[in-house]
């Protein structure tokens, strides 16, 4: 009889919060130093790196600190309405955050690196879309995303 295996979450398989913080606080230190992100980065609040890696661990399967006591998906959207976001600064921004992965050692098996990126090329291109925005048509309790090791079913619906 075969044993019933016990999935770890993307949260749990990535090394839980303290490789969070430790990512996000690392790749904040790139953003500021790129000559592209760091205008757009140069103003962040002090708790921003912290809201980043409570919100990007509990979509990824971790504790709903960012939810329960920091904000929600709405706020998070809002946040970047009317930044006009470039796709080039997408993709600095994915390059640096992979980079930083892979210099902390996150796990890099195949299953792992691609719901992992699969989230990040997701999460960064709804960002651009909600860039061009001035305001939001969405409910303001709108859920959080929730993202596993499957992939998401269907084409982008607006």
């Amino acid at each position: 009889m075969e044993e019933n295996k016990i999935v770890p979450t993307l949260y749990e398989w990535a090394g839980g919060m303290p490789m969070f913080l430790e990512l996000f606080d690392k790749f904040y230190d790139k953003v500021l130093a790129d000559d592209i992100l760091e205008a757009l980065f140069k103003h962040m609040s002090k708790e921003h790196r912290l809201h980043v890696a409570h919100f990007v661990a509990e979509v990824l399967g971790g504790p709903k600190i960012y939810s329960e006591s920091e904000g929600s998906h709405f706020v998070i959207i809002r946040h970047h309405l009317a930044k006009h976001l470039t796709q080039q600064q997408r993709l600095g921004w994915m390059q640096l955050l992979l980079q930083t992965a892979d210099e902390l050692e996150l796990p890099d098996d195949p299953e792992f690196r691609s719901a992992f990126l699969a989230y990040l090329e997701w999460g960064t291109r709804i960002a651009v879309i909600n860039s061009k925005l001035d305001k939001l048509e969405e409910p303001p309790d709108m859920p959080m995303p929730i993202w596993g090791w499957g992939v998401p079913g269907g084409p982008y619906q607006s």
